[in-house]
């Protein structure tokens, strides 16, 4: 079974032809980082508009690259939700134009659950129930897995995305767009013990998760230390690296010990962690710990398959196309699809509230 995977959600138009939902033949990404660099962050119509521009060139060199043509494909997967609108209508547009004038079966898949599936090509096979820390720039969720297709929500954030606070405090600091990889990258070389930041507490006692007060505690150490942002081609000063890294330090504390604390209870067989975020040293090594401490093993994508891919969507999409979903072609992009508990019996499923047509 050939499965091409489309996705668009965000600033990267990617294709994918996946075999199985398991063995990678090709995965084509055009990132957008570039165009996205000059205004600190995404610009959504700018991304629509390269996802126009990009999309059919991507699919077409990921069908070359694998070396099949459409009529090989035995579906086709693409991101339903969640995400940009303008984003996801490209992508959702696109594949269900080709799934309409080749036959081809389609399913919409949630982003986020494309996420969890990126530990599918090189990594033993997850163990259920499983426990996934979906860490990126839009998404920060802790989800308890107690069978595959089945979700629910333990954490998320309730404020920025801990890849949202990353780039936040990386702009606050003059190293630019993307902040995450400048923060990693200048952390090396400072004291993460040098800044002691609190970890939020929620008032309701949930385990979610909260950077803004973070970002904000960042924000008045800037000021009240008169720390200056980092120029054009400078090489950091010590003061930056010490924040740097302390900042790292908090946003990876909080996102592992909340997971070791919920892995104690719901004790699952099996740690994912996924997303753009999950490409950062400190949180895998800390995850690693983590994970050696509950006695059970933690599951990572590799760096490339950590962003944004299409290869993640084929896989999620594999599973629902093996089961003969297969949505009507009036299905369309979704801006808030959710992977949540459904009911109150513990029946956990995608669920969808609102959707965009055209």
């Amino acid at each position: 079974m050939l499965i091409l995977g489309i996705e668009s959600s965000c600033d990267e138009t990617a294709a994918a032809v996946v075999r199985r939902g398991d063995e990678i033949l090709s995965s084509v990404i055009s990132s957008q980082i570039e165009s996205h660099r000059l205004f600190g962050g995404v610009v959504p119509e700018l991304a629509s508009r390269e996802h126009l521009e990009k999309i059919e060139v991507v699919v077409d060199k990921a069908l070359k690259d694998a070396d099949v043509d459409l009529a090989d494909i035995s579906g086709i997967a693409v991101t339903q939700g969640p995400g940009l609108i303008g984003s996801l209508l490209i992508g959702v547009c696109y594949a269900k134009s080709l799934a309409y004038s080749q036959d081809i079966p389609l399913v919409g898949v949630n982003h986020i659950e494309g996420h969890v599936y990126s530990v599918a090509f090189e990594n033993p096979a997850v163990e259920y129930p499983a426990m996934a820390l979906i860490v990126s720039g839009g998404h920060t969720n802790l989800f308890s897995i107690p069978e595959e297709g089945k979700y629910k929500v333990i954490s998320r954030t309730r404020d920025d995305a801990a890849g949202e606070a990353f780039d936040k405090v990386g702009k606050m600091l003059g190293l630019g767009y993307p902040g995450g990889p400048a923060i990693e990258r200048i952390a090396v070389s400072g004291d993460p013990k040098a800044v002691k930041f609190s970890k939020a507490k929620i008032s309701d006692g949930r385990p979610d998760f909260s950077f803004s007060g973070l970002k904000t505690a960042v924000s008045r150490y800037i000021r009240e230390n008169e720390i200056e942002p980092v120029a054009a081609d400078e090489t950091p000063n010590q003061a930056v690296t010490d924040l740097a890294a302390s900042f790292q330090k908090a946003v990876v504390d909080s996102l592992v010990r909340t997971m070791e604390k919920q892995a104690q209870e719901l004790r699952p067989r099996t740690l994912i962690v996924a997303g753009g975020v999950a490409c950062n040293e400190a949180l895998r090594q800390a995850s690693k710990a983590a994970a050696s401490r509950l006695g059970i093993p933690v599951y990572f994508p590799s760096k490339h398959l950590s962003t944004d891919n299409a290869a993640m969507i084929a896989a999620a999409g594999a599973r629902r196309l093996a089961a003969a979903e297969r949505p009507s072609l009036t299905m369309s992009a979704d801006i808030t699809m959710r992977l949540q508990n459904l009911d109150n019996e513990g029946d956990f499923l995608l669920r969808s509230k609102v959707r965009y047509k055209l």
